[in-house]
């Protein structure tokens, strides 16, 4: 049969590929896009960035955290999503880091390039890479274990965003850094000693800092409202609680990390 002349029509493709739907254009055009969290997508807009409220925020991550999951309603009203998406608290505990860095590097006579390197290190991985392992952990283990069963909302609003877990990570990771970073700054004369008090006293910053690593988890989470039996997350504690008990027979914690991480 010969031709019609007619040449055959496809969907227009957008530059990365993708069909382009014109029922639903910018949709389809940005889900590559929207794939990143906001609080990664902002990081360059510093003048749009609210320090005062992510200093707020950290405030009272250490004094009354549970006031600061109760924004957490007000922003899915607000902007449909429950995670944040100002990058602001992640500025203010990499800037506190940047400060805390050259002050360990003093205390174990570290060179400027190893200073700097300490720094780069505790932001990038002590900070930022744990807090990536910790949500999505909490983003899978959230999804498939902790999940109401269905009802009559949508399948999108009742899955945990790995956004929102990032940012339960990070909440979770400040109040850690202030007794690990900050307290055991001040006392690391006193707790690298070799007596039982001085171990005592090392161990239990240990404890307290990992207690409430879980612990922020745990609230975080169990803010959200289709989630049931968070508690699980608080399991942690006891082999945390049982360590330290056993630590306490002459295993010096604080000296030995300090050790591995400095030596």
């Amino acid at each position: 049969m010969a031709s019609s002349g007619i040449l055959p029509v496809s969907a227009p493709t957008t530059p990365n590929g993708q069909s382009f739907h014109f029922d639903h254009p910018s949709t389809e055009y940005t889900s590559n896009a929207n794939r990143i969290p906001a609080i990664f997508r902002r990081l360059h807009k510093f003048h749009q960035m609210d320090f005062e409220m992510a200093a707020w925020q950290l405030t009272y991550l250490c004094i009354a955290p549970r006031r600061v999951y109760k924004n957490v309603y007000f922003h899915k009203q607000t902007k449909n999503t429950w995670a944040r998406d100002d990058p602001a608290i992640l500025v203010l505990i990499s800037a506190s880091i940047m400060l805390i860095a050259p002050m360990w590097s003093l205390v174990y006579s570290l060179s400027p390039l190893s200073a700097i390197r300490l720094a780069l290190t505790m932001i990038f991985r002590d900070f930022l890479l744990t807090s990536f392992i910790a949500a999505t952990f909490l983003y899978f283990f959230s999804n498939f274990i902790l999940l109401a069963p269905p009802s009559h909302a949508t399948a999108d609003s009742t899955r945990v965003e790995w956004a929102y877990a990032f940012d339960v990570a990070i909440n979770a990771f400040f109040p850690c850094f202030l007794v690990l970073g900050v307290a055991q700054l001040l006392l690391v004369s006193i707790i690298t000693r070799d007596n039982w008090v001085c171990l005592w006293l090392g161990n239990t910053l240990y404890l307290a800092a990992s207690g409430q690593y879980v612990y922020g988890a745990y609230l975080g989470m169990s803010s959200l409202p289709f989630l049931i039996r968070t508690e699980l997350l608080l399991f942690p504690l006891l082999p945390i609680f049982c360590s330290y008990i056993v630590s306490l027979l002459g295993f010096n914690v604080a000296k030995t990390f300090l050790n591995v991480y400095f030596g």
